[in-house]
């Protein structure tokens, strides 16, 4: 079980804060096309992903027990 934590816009449009994916192993780019497909969410390729608290690429493996969080970009002034 890998927990997908989702931040700002993101988790509003899932409605929730964090979805649970039943997968031993996984990319992160899998992740994101699987999160993006299932939600209707549009590309995630400028998303910043952690995977544990350590900045991921998408390339990168994900195992069961791991957090992954999406970090949408955020503009302001």
């Amino acid at each position: 079980m890998i927990k997908v934590l989702l931040f700002a816009h993101l988790q509003e449009k899932v409605g929730s804060e964090m979805i649970v994916i039943e997968k031993d192993s996984i990319s992160v780019i899998e992740i994101k096309e699987y999160v993006s497909e299932k939600f209707n969410l549009g590309s995630l390729e400028h998303v910043m992903v952690a995977v544990n608290e350590d900045y991921a690429l998408d390339e990168d493996n994900v195992s069961s027990g791991d957090v992954v969080a999406f970090i949408p970009p955020v503009s302001g002034g």
